[in-house]
């Protein structure tokens, strides 16, 4: 299942913001993720940037079940097996990997390829996304280059998920396109919050981005 079923993208289309972290530690997963959830961000992407990523996902699915775990950096079909056993709702790359990707259907676990070219967007529609990760954003144009290169697409309903460079100053910006499904808010979480354990810090920062939020998608 490469495609994210309606539920699963209802959800990220409702959350507005994907918070996007990683951590050192395994167990700091839990209470950063109930951090989140306290702040009103309830979608997030724990990246498998560090030896701690699949056993960090396992924890967050058994101990915040209100949670919904998206994975990120899958490079490798092994990772896509890995995240789907520690119980990931769903996974994301940097790139637009065939491979990953097949191996995303095979598994059963939603999918979002990044994408930042017309060819990318293909080949991911080839293998069934229909969610894709733009990646890197602003480096790549920002979201006048999005409305372009998926100009041809939108009569394929496709939906982006824009993080690189999405910030609190420019996320109401990419919400305002009805191709965007939500951002990737890596902002929010800040890697000296994680090392100092400051969960409440990191509660206050995603109280703020939700306030904003719901603030400028209703003027």
């Amino acid at each position: 299942m490469a495609a994210f079923p309606p539920a699963l993208l209802s959800r990220l289309e409702k959350s507005r913001v994907v918070a996007g972290f990683s951590v050192e530690a395994p167990e700091d997963a839990v209470p950063l993720a109930e951090a989140l959830l306290q702040g009103g961000i309830d979608v997030i992407e724990l990246t498998l940037r560090t030896k701690a990523g699949i056993e960090a996902v396992a924890l967050v699915h058994e101990k915040v079940p209100d949670i919904c775990a998206g994975v990120g950096t899958i490079l490798t079909p092994e990772q896509v097996l890995a995240v789907k056993q520690a119980g990931a709702d769903f996974g994301v790359s940097p790139g637009m990997n065939p491979r990953v990707v097949k191996a995303s259907v095979e598994a059963d676990l939603p999918f979002a390829p990044g994408i930042c070219t017309p060819s990318d967007i293909e080949s991911a529609v080839e293998l069934g996304c229909q969610l894709l990760k733009y990646f890197p954003a602003e480096s790549s144009g920002g979201l006048n280059h999005l409305r372009s290169m998926g100009a041809p697409y939108k009569h394929l309903g496709l939906r982006y998920f824009p993080l690189g460079g999405v910030n609190a100053a420019n996320m109401l910006e990419y919400l305002s396109e009805p191709m965007v499904a939500a951002v990737g808010g890596s902002w929010i979480v800040q890697p000296d919050l994680v090392k100092n354990k400051d969960w409440s810090a990191i509660r206050d920062r995603a109280t703020a981005v939700r306030k904003a939020l719901d603030a400028g998608l209703t003027t």
